[in-house]
């Protein structure tokens, strides 16, 4: 572990994050509950220690089209996030007005968003684990049938003419993050072939999400303590070829300065279709 600098968190820590080992076999993952006894995802996860650095300490801030990644500082107007009706019918509205700001977007289509909790019984109340694998949450034949399925189809052929991108955006509801923050990977350091495609089987569909091969060039960050006054935004897929952060990789971990007593994780994730004008 680092040093602490001006209060910021530590340097770096160490910690272990779950890659898939790359034996040739797609793995597959099930959105429901499986029968007892049958895994809710296959595949053999490769546990891998690495260091990963304080994001709030690089010299310059991170950004969407460089390391795939961004904080922003906006506090949210919406008085409870695990509310239903207040995350439709007023996040979605702001989260619309935060993305196309900060990317100078001209449409986006929020499609769907999950509360994740880091506690015993969270599923009772219908919420989500964190995920502890390194993943992304799209591949590009996902992203392109995304824009089919959320836009009228004549509208949807002419979006897919022009640059789009998948973006989310992440957030802490209730607090700061103590446990199971999020760790992010320098899009930069990822080399295509890390992706490996994995089936996310719906009860009505199949859809496809990327999981990665560990590589020891990949430089992951973390933002310490990450407040509900911050957000993070997340390039999930790009289909802009000429430099930019393509795709990003990420995944909850086990902070090892984790108070014992800390509070658990509570989060909104909201996944976005971005459009551009060229």
């Amino acid at each position: 572990m680092g040093i602490h600098q001006q209060n910021l968190g530590p340097v770096s820590v160490i910690g272990e994050l779950n890659y898939l080992l790359d034996n040739g076999i797609r793995p597959i993952n099930y959105a429901f509950a499986q029968p007892e006894g049958q895994p809710q995802r296959t595949g053999i996860l490769q546990p891998t220690r690495v260091d990963i650095h304080n994001a709030r300490l690089l010299a310059s801030p991170a950004t969407l089209d460089a390391q795939g990644f961004e904080r922003v500082e906006q506090p949210s107007s919406v008085s409870n996030l695990e509310d239903e009706e207040q995350v439709r019918q007023r996040y979605y509205a702001e989260s619309d007005a935060l993305i196309r700001a900060h990317t100078g977007a001209v449409k986006t289509v929020i499609f769907d968003h999950t509360i994740r909790i880091d506690q015993p019984g969270r599923e009772a109340a219908g919420l989500r684990e964190p995920v502890r694998y390194v993943h992304n949450d799209q591949t590009e034949r996902s992203a392109i049938r995304r824009v089919r399925d959320h836009l009228p189809a004549e509208e949807a052929e002419q979006r897919l003419l022009k640059r789009f991108a998948i973006i989310n955006l992440w957030r802490p509801v209730g607090g700061p993050i103590f446990t199971t923050p999020l760790a992010l990977c320098d899009a930069r350091t990822l080399d295509p072939a890390d992706f490996l495609p994995s089936d996310l089987v719906y009860r009505d569909k199949v859809g496809e999400t990327f999981s990665l091969r560990a590589n020891p060039n990949h430089r992951w960050y973390y933002y310490p303590q990450l407040r509900p006054e911050e957000a993070l935004l997340l390039k999930i897929y790009d289909s802009r070829t000429d430099g930019v952060a393509r795709a990003g990789a990420h995944t909850a971990f086990d902070d090892p300065t984790t108070p014992v007593d800390a509070p658990p994780r509570r989060s909104i994730e909201l996944r976005a279709l971005v459009f551009f004008a060229d």
